[in-house]
């Protein structure tokens, strides 16, 4: 619910001005903050990495982290936020189609149904025959399905030998440098902070200053919900996590929807539930390793 809300918090905000760089780089530090104080607190030694796991960490911190988050809030900004998640959530489809080839891993023959499913379904959503969705903002989701799809092969192998805050705590840290490093962040006005902006839509007689909407995206949109998909890791299996995070999809229809007043027609609501009927079905397709084992 949170992701979903996130959604639009996010497209409220780049709508007065602030970039998707930015918007990344708040989110980075913000979560970075949150893990490293969660970290301090329980397990200092965590904070502790080997030489020779710095490459994965960069590379998912660029890759898995801070192109992703870009590439998601580029895909908000130029499309219906419901439609953006969609296209982005097809990585869960691309996962085991990876893994399948590269990493010759077993996957169930409801693959290729999934994939069909998704693929229908993105074509109704589009409605390519009236001329289709802003080609801007499709590229930025497909790029953020591809960054989406880094994300959780590589998560999945660090995840393996670090623990699960520290990841986060250099990931995030990593991602927030990189925009540092590759935006011209000087130019940022700390004034635009404090000016009072518009939440527009059906709250538009409601005004926030512009920084107090940031600090709700560091905490509530970013950290937060990767602090409870982390919980819920501790007490369910990632299949189920993943099933159940592409509710997101949903909830963000949802916030958009009562929020900002975007709306999509029957068709493409129908196309949409093909979508995520097919995400659920090729999120389920993996077979784990000792279940191979065991067959």
């Amino acid at each position: 619910m949170l992701f979903g809300l996130n959604a639009s918090t996010s497209k409220v905000v780049m709508e007065s001005g602030i970039t998707p760089e930015q918007i990344v780089i708040f989110r980075s530090f913000a979560t970075a903050l949150g893990a490293g104080i969660a970290l301090a607190l329980t397990n200092r030694q965590a904070f502790r990495v080997q030489k020779h796991e710095w490459r994965n960490l960069i590379v998912f911190g660029i890759f898995g982290v801070a192109l992703m988050q870009w590439a998601y809030s580029s895909a908000v900004k130029n499309l219906p936020i419901g439609i953006a998640l969609l296209i982005e959530y097809t990585a869960i489809v691309i996962v085991p189609l990876v893994s399948l080839w590269l990493f010759k891993a077993k996957v169930l023959p409801r693959l290729w149904l999934a994939i069909v499913m998704v693929l229908v379904g993105l074509v109704v959503v589009s409605r390519i025959w009236d001329g289709g969705l802003n080609p801007v903002g499709v590229m930025f989701a497909v790029m953020a399905s591809l960054f989406l799809s880094c994300y959780f092969l590589m998560g999945e192998h660090l995840l393996k030998k670090r623990d699960t805050l520290s990841t986060l705590f250099y990931a995030m840290t990593i991602s927030g440098v990189f925009w540092l490093i590759v935006t011209p962040w000087w130019n940022f006005q700390p004034s635009i902070l404090v000016e009072q902006i518009s939440l527009t839509g059906n709250l538009e007689q409601v005004q926030l200053p512009l920084g107090a909407t940031l600090v709700w995206i560091g905490i509530f949109g970013s950290f937060l919900p990767m602090l409870f998909s982390f919980l819920a890791l501790s007490h369910l299996s990632a299949t189920s996590v993943g099933v159940i995070s592409t509710g997101e999809t949903v909830t963000a229809f949802f916030f958009a929807w009562a929020w900002l007043n975007e709306m999509i027609d029957g068709i493409q609501a129908l196309g949409g539930v093909l979508v995520i009927a097919g995400i659920v079905l090729a999120q389920t397709s993996r077979v784990k390793q000792k279940d191979k084992e065991l067959t």
